[in-house]
């Protein structure tokens, strides 16, 4: 893994000191959509753009944090830490959360650069959290499980940013292997890896658009899923999650529930059921099997569920009709944002080109596009290693 040019030099002219380097990745969800808080199955990937932390222990207990990206510094107090309400409580947090574990950390001097699109859903914020929070504990002298490293870090947005996420992102970051993707269980982290064919790219969309009612309607899709739980627990013994029902049983109790209630939880039972069946697809390289299950995935998001928008559809669209396509849809909360893509690797660039051309002439937007591999999760990047390898990040 390349290191971001003069980070460390950098580093050292701010600093006065040689730092120690951390990354970790932004991810992408291959599949599983709106399940993880229904306590389902996802199937998420890292991906190569990550957030580098370079970082020196201080004898006190200050963090001094420089963020290039924003060109900002912040003074937080490890003694003290509480949020703030700006960019530094992504760090704060990552750093606190841990030290009120029982993980007494020393002060320390970062330096942040993220390379992953902010605003585009590929989680620069939990790149940022695991980041900082692996940094910090390493510069402190501790070694700590990758899954309690995720579960801190999703404590830390919860508290800090206020951001009630699922623990998908930080635990992709976290636990992520190169070439591979991630079936997670949401409900007891029990996760396996999958193979991913080499000679396949995953490719990102970003239609470039959100749309307003985009957190409303996502509190409402999880209000729904809720009520259609309570309704079914009535009939289901055990039932404590959408997780627990079958399609049978859910078309056996149809008529128990509003319709619109019905199609929310439709969308759900089916998607676990296509995570499972991807994971065992992929593993047997039926990566064609696997992409119609992606197809099936955004049909479901856009009639079932109701999160797609005109711009996502377009862009599914336009994909769809590209050489060497093997499956597309969108990905995350929906209402705007990005599809994924599983394209051959000898089209992927004509894809890249002929979608970004297809959609500027549809919707009046040039989109970012992004043509990625599966990549390693967290890590600390030895200098010498880096400086090698070198880096096409300018």
């Amino acid at each position: 893994m390349a290191l971001t040019p003069g980070l460390q030099e950098r580093f050292e002219e701010r600093f006065g000191a040689t730092p120690r380097i951390f990354r970790a990745p932004g991810r992408v969800n291959l599949i599983g959509e709106h399940t993880d808080y229904n306590d389902g199955f996802v199937m998420p990937v890292a991906i190569q753009f990550s957030c580098w932390v370079a970082a020196s222990a201080r004898p006190d207990r200050k963090l001094v944090i420089h963020s290039e990206n924003l060109n900002e510094t912040a003074t937080v107090n490890l003694a003290d830490a509480r949020p703030s309400r700006n960019w530094s409580d992504y760090v704060a947090g990552a750093a606190a959360i841990p030290d009120r574990s029982g993980y007494r950390l020393q002060g320390a001097n970062l330096l942040i650069h993220s390379e992953v699109p902010m605003g585009a859903g590929l989680s620069s914020s939990a790149a940022i959290e695991v980041s900082v929070a692996l940094a910090m504990l390493s510069t402190s002298g501790y070694e700590v499980d990758r899954t309690q490293l995720a579960r801190w870090c999703q404590q830390a947005e919860h508290e800090f940013p206020g951001m009630m996420c699922g623990i998908m992102d930080q635990f992709i970051s976290c636990r992520a292997e190169a070439g591979r993707g991630l079936k997670l269980d949401c409900r007891t982290l029990a996760y396996e890896y999958v193979l991913l064919p080499q000679d396949v790219e995953i490719v990102i969309c970003n239609t470039m658009v959100k749309h307003k009612l985009a957190s409303g309607e996502y509190n409402t899709r999880r209000q729904q899923c809720e009520t259609g739980v309570r309704v079914l627990a009535e009939v289901i013994p055990g039932l404590k999650a959408l997780r627990d029902v079958s399609p049978a049983q859910l078309r056996e109790n149809r008529k128990l529930l509003d319709p619109k209630v019905y199609r929310r939880c439709l969308h759900v039972v089916t998607e676990n059921e296509r995570v499972q069946r991807g994971a065992e697809m992929l593993n047997r390289n039926d990566v064609a099997g696997f992409g119609k299950l992606m197809d099936e995935s955004h049909e479901s998001l856009r009639r079932d569920f109701e999160v797609s928008c005109a711009e996502l559809d377009k862009m599914i669209e336009i994909a769809r009709d590209q050489k060497g396509v093997l499956g597309a849809r969108m990905t995350g909360g929906g209402f705007g944002g990005c599809t994924v893509n599983l394209v051959g690797s000898e089209c992927a660039h004509e894809f890249e080109d002929n979608v970004r051309e297809n959609y500027r002439q549809a919707m009046g937007v040039v989109p970012e596009i992004y043509v990625c591999r599966a990549s390693q999760g967290a890590e600390e990047v030895k200098l010498e290693s880096a400086i090698e390898a070198g880096s096409r990040f300018r």
